[in-house]
């Protein structure tokens, strides 16, 4: 088991040592996460091997809010949604994830805006995103520590899953309805206070509104895209440990079972099913493979950096 994340800076500067570490630790997770969804063995590899190559390719413009871990399971996703619907569309039976390709920040502008406008309607959407993501991320962490994990997963079955209200309030066995609403009114109440705080400019929180349904802005703020493109609620992978283990208190544990087995985070499940992994003879041959392709795709950048040099 390992938490180990890279450094990002090798990483664009194409460290072999480096990106060889991200395979070792990052091959079973994303093997486990293609597992569920495609059968064929060399497909799987194929898939995985793109999404070793597209994350070096792409690296140079990775978006720091996210951790690397999301930005290799971003990839991998669409990968394997682009496998899924070609062979759908050579008529052979492998459903598609019916969630889509994996979801951008697109964000709307108002037609009679200018050039410039456009712009900044543009960047305040970006920013506002990024601020969602976080706040959220110091909601969860914050109602983590507090140990209220019943409202943890009432607000990640609402915001990241758009359950109905009286399913939610039946589902945790609150009082009726209003219960449930009390706890969102409460809970887009902090973040805004959390939003507050790190919104320097003062332009981004009015857009926060409109999550609530308070207001019209033009900035498009979808606060359960924000949730997924965040992994806002997903807990570390030492959390996934201990529930191998069987070593954890019942609060933990309650969230991270609704979190896998109702909400199915499909991160999650990926990253537990690599640690219930017992063919590491399986993996090993995957492993070797992966690595030399990507050595030679490292070398060959090198050599194509030092000719425009020269």
């Amino acid at each position: 088991m390992s938490d180990w994340t890279p450094e990002i800076d090798r990483l664009q500067a194409l460290d072999n040592t480096e990106w060889l570490k991200v395979e070792t630790n990052y091959c079973g997770r994303l093997m486990a996460y293609v597992s569920r969804r495609v059968t064929d063995q060399q497909a799987r590899e194929d898939i995985l091997q793109e999404t070793f190559l597209g994350s070096v390719r792409g690296i140079e413009n990775f978006d720091r809010i996210f951790t690397f871990e999301q930005y290799l399971f971003g990839i991998c996703r669409n990968r394997t949604i682009d496998y899924l619907r070609r062979r759908r569309s050579v008529g052979v039976g492998e459903l598609a994830d019916s969630s889509g390709s994996m979801p951008g920040m697109e964000h709307l502008a108002r037609e009679e805006a200018t050039p410039s406008g456009i712009v900044h309607v543009h960047d305040l959407a970006y920013q506002g995103n990024k601020l969602l993501i976080n706040v959220l991320r110091d909601w969860v962490q914050e109602t983590w520590q507090q140990g209220e994990f019943v409202r943890l997963m009432v607000i990640e079955a609402l915001f990241l899953a758009g359950w109905r209200n009286r399913d939610t309030w039946a589902r945790f066995e609150l009082r009726d309805e209003t219960a449930v609403a009390g706890i969102k009114f409460r809970a887009l109440k902090r973040l805004r206070e959390l939003a507050q705080r790190r919104d320097s400019s003062g332009e981004v929180i009015p857009a926060l509104a409109d999550v609530a349904g308070e207001e019209t802005s033009h900035i498009d703020l979808d606060v359960s895209q924000a949730w997924e493109l965040g992994r806002v609620s997903c807990p570390a992978r030492t959390w996934l440990a201990r529930k191998v283990s069987g070593n954890m208190l019942p609060g933990p544990q309650s969230f991270i079972d609704f979190h896998m087995e109702e909400i199915k985070c499909p991160k999650c499940c990926a990253n537990y099913d690599d640690l219930l992994r017992v063919e590491e003879s399986i993996l090993e041959g995957v492993l070797e493979r992966m690595q030399q392709s990507t050595v030679e795709y490292l070398r060959s950048q090198s050599i194509r950096d030092i000719k425009r040099s020269e």
